[in-house]
């Protein structure tokens, strides 16, 4: 068994082979959010407010259950059945180090994330370590689980210390293991410096700190602004990095609630899809260096939201996600769809809404959806008119020259409903969703776990017959 390795524009093995990674990102586990799970706010509060309900014993009792059941051997059989090659692991920080023992590695660090490489290995599945939060988070996005817009990772040299000490230990506990395709060293950055100097400074830092230790596994470096822009990497990168790919994130609007029209495939459709993807890895491409999608995919509409619709709106997303893959087929792209699993709006599987957790959370689900409490892939149809007003405020008052705030991704609507609904509305629901659980006992918790188990989860063929037919393409 040989270690991947970078070689150009390719990945490649021991024996020169180019190897072609294609597979799903196992999110929502080792980094939970919202949408995935159906708690409100972020992975830090509801771990704080039900270890507050039912004690801190019962709490990490109920977390360590979830972490075992949500992926498993059954799992792994599934995904390889697929020819799907590669998993793509999102893990937190958190798990590695407290924030207030920092330095010292927690016990079980390495506990699930051992079980689940071995796993995937035992059925010739690559995986990839994926930093998906940093220490003061690196984005003002939820999945950074900071709770806040500001991303003060950029603002704190020592959250950035405490990253390349946790890479450290990652790199020192898994270097000799050639079934780890590589470390995705920071998901989604954000740093707002014009020139992304920040970003640049912690890449050199963190690959000079692995490389020391383990010079055999690929560095994936995402692009800035969510993996979107690469323009203010160095020149020299190729000489500066070795054996590195590049990372985006390629979703496409048309996959989204918000998309601009119904997609047909229409070939003004078919451009802009092509060209977005293009633009995003033209620096590359300019360069011969290695791409890698670590993102991308579509959303599902479900019956119980979206009612008689829910087919043709999910046949139309299904038609979004082939064409997709059709570009990357034209440069034999590696690939990690989002998502493995969830509660049923983007994963492959997802769990049945006939199980104990979806029974139990289905009041508060649907409540939250007609909220839009998660900025992911949210309808805001039912709430848009509340939060309307302030966004007009902003644009009354505010010149436009002013209004150009970083990231740019996030216009005046969209930062208004991020920080007054995502954030805040979202923190009021925290309390709510962890009383749910005050009378659960260690059964009655280890219950709720086990609805996320393979055996408790339905497939979402449509989705899965897609892959399958690009797994070998």
């Amino acid at each position: 068994m040989s270690y991947l390795r970078v070689s150009g524009t390719k990945i490649i093995d021991g024996n020169d082979n180019e190897v072609v990674l294609r597979g799903a990102g196992l999110g929502g586990w080792m980094t939970m959010e919202n949408f995935i799970s159906g708690y409100p706010a972020c992975e830090f509060h509801i771990r704080d407010a039900l270890a507050g309900v039912i004690g801190e014993k019962k709490a990490d009792f109920f977390f360590d259950k979830f972490l075992e059941y949500f992926f498993g051997e059954a799992d792994a059989k599934f995904f390889q059945s697929l020819g799907l090659n590669c998993i793509r692991i999102a893990v937190g920080y958190r798990h590695f180090m407290d924030d207030m023992n920092p330095g010292v590695l927690k016990p079980d660090a390495f506990k699930h994330l051992d079980r689940v490489i071995s796993i995937c290995a035992e059925h010739s599945i690559y995986t990839v370590i994926d930093m998906h939060t940093a220490p003061g988070g690196q984005s003002g996005g939820w999945h950074a689980d900071a709770g806040t817009h500001i991303a003060n990772f950029w603002v704190h040299k020592d959250f950035q210390d405490r990253l390349i000490w946790i890479w450290e230990e990652i790199a020192k506990h898994y270097k000799d293991n050639p079934w780890i395709a590589g470390f995705n060293v920071l998901n989604e950055p954000a740093d707002p410096h014009p020139k992304h100097a920040s970003l640049m400074n912690f890449y050199d830092r963190v690959y000079a700190a692995i490389r020391v230790i383990d010079e055999e596994h690929i560095l994936f470096l995402d692009g800035n602004t969510f993996a979107t822009d690469f323009t203010h990497f160095p020149a020299d990168a190729k000489e500066r990095w070795s054996n590195v790919a590049y990372a985006i994130h390629d979703y496409s609007v048309y996959g989204f609630p918000s998309t601009p029209e119904p997609y047909d495939g229409s070939p003004h459709q078919l451009e802009r899809m092509r060209k977005t993807y293009e633009r995003k890895r033209q620096w590359m491409d300019e360069r011969g260096l290695c791409v890698w999608n670590g993102e991308w995919g579509p959303v599902y509409a479900r019956r119980s939201y979206d009612g008689e619709d829910t087919d043709a709106i999910n046949e139309r997303r299904y038609r979004v996600l082939g064409d997709q893959l059709e570009i990357y087929k034209e440069d034999r792209l590696s690939w990690s769809i989002w998502l493995y699993k969830d509660i049923g709006f983007q994963g492959m599987v997802y769990v049945s809404e006939k199980t104990s957790y979806m029974q139990f959370f289905k009041d508060f689900l649907h409540r939250k959806h007609r909220l839009a409490a998660d900025a992911w892939g949210k309808d805001d149809q039912h709430v848009r008119h509340i939060y309307a007003p302030i966004v007009q405020l902003v644009k009354d008052e505010i010149p436009e020259e002013n209004r150009k705030l970083y990231p740019p991704l996030w216009s005046v609507d969209e930062r208004v409903t991020r920080i007054s609904r995502t954030m805040m509305l979202a923190e009021y629901l925290v309390a709510e969703w962890a009383d749910m659980f005050k009378d659960c006992d260690e059964a009655r918790l280890e219950e709720l776990a086990k609805s996320f188990s393979f055996d408790n989860c339905e497939k979402r063929e449509g989705l899965n017959e897609v892959l399958r037919q690009h797994a070998h393409v």
